[in-house]
Formats: structure tokens, sequence, C-alpha cells
């Protein structure tokens, strides 16, 4: 018997404390509790929860154009499929590469490339990829500008069990209803 894998559920709450930080890694806690009006144990049981179940990483992503890496490329080789497992080892250790990724058939691996210069780019194309053994193929494209990257992606709302509309674009805090006293 096979075990099934059950995703877990997602609230609107967990969307908010996802959509905070995102907007902002460095957002304690405290500060979401007081944007959402959620209790600050709450949110960090819930940050705590969402880390441990892979749902979200808290981490810093090194923007590329800072360092001087101007030029990006997709490759997609074919490879010997015998050899795919010490190749996928061999450009997973390679600082060039950014990522690494099967494609739909045996011996199929997708590379997402960054070098300083165009020059750069063709050396590792001419030289470097077509120099190791096992590799059959190479194509590429040149990416001029990355319109959207993987730490801009969000999950929709329909991931959520959101029943109503939520409001997460304002970093203003969430009032809280307090009942006028009696004059």
């Amino acid at each position: 018997m096979t075990e099934k894998s059950v995703a877990p559920a997602f609230d609107a709450l967990d969307y908010k404390i996802i959509q905070h930080l995102h907007d902002n890694g460095r957002a304690t806690a405290t500060s979401i509790a007081v944007r959402t009006g959620a209790d600050v144990r709450t949110v960090r049981n819930r940050i705590s929860r969402l880390i441990s179940l892979g749902a979200i990483r808290v981490t810093a992503i090194a923007d590329p154009s800072s360092f001087g890496y101007q030029t990006a490329a997709d490759i997609f080789l074919q490879v010997d499929s015998k050899k795919e497992p010490e190749l996928i080892q061999r450009f997973l250790s390679m600082t060039e590469v950014s990522y690494v990724a099967y494609g739909s058939g045996s011996g199929e691996i997708s590379l997402e490339v960054r070098f300083k210069n165009n020059a750069e780019l063709r050396e590792f194309l001419v030289h470097t990829l077509s120099g190791i053994p096992g590799v059959i193929s190479i194509r590429h494209t040149l990416v001029p500008q990355i319109l959207k990257n993987i730490d801009e992606w969000m999950p929709g709302d329909g991931d959520f069990n959101i029943t109503e509309p939520v409001q997460v674009a304002t970093l203003e805090p969430v009032k809280k209803n307090h009942k006028a006293s009696p004059k």
C-alpha cells in the first residue's frame, strides 16, 4: 500500500504572514501581529510551522547585478543518462550555475547561469561545457532581462483556505474593533 501525501492546510493568517515576510523578510513577529491583528505568539508559532513544513524559507538572496554579473543564460543539455548523477553533482558545484533541474526526458538537464560578460558565457559554452565527458549537446538562450524571479513568486489565494477577500497590500496596522463607551 502506498502512502498518500497530504498537503497541509493554510489559511488567511498564513497568507498574510507569508505576504508580510515576502515584502520584508526581516519583519518581526510583533510587527506582523500588529499589521494582521493576530496575537504575537500565534504569529511566531505560525512562522515556525511554515518554516518546519518547508512552506517558506527565510533567507538572503544575492542580487547578481550587485556583484557585476550582467549576463544570464538558460542552457539546455542533452547528456549521457548513465553519467547524469555525476554531471548533476558537477553542475551543482559550479559557481556560475544558479539553477539546475532535470528536463522532462532521460538525459535532459536545464541550467541557469550567470556571468559578468558575454565573453565569459562564450568561454563556458565553447570550452567548459563542451569539454565535459557525457555532455552530448548544448542549446542556450540569452536572458536579457528577468521579469519575474523565484523570489517574487507567491502562491495564489486559492492555495489557502480563505473564505473572504484578504487585504494584505497595506502595511498599515489593522485596527481592532472597540466598542465606543457610552457618554
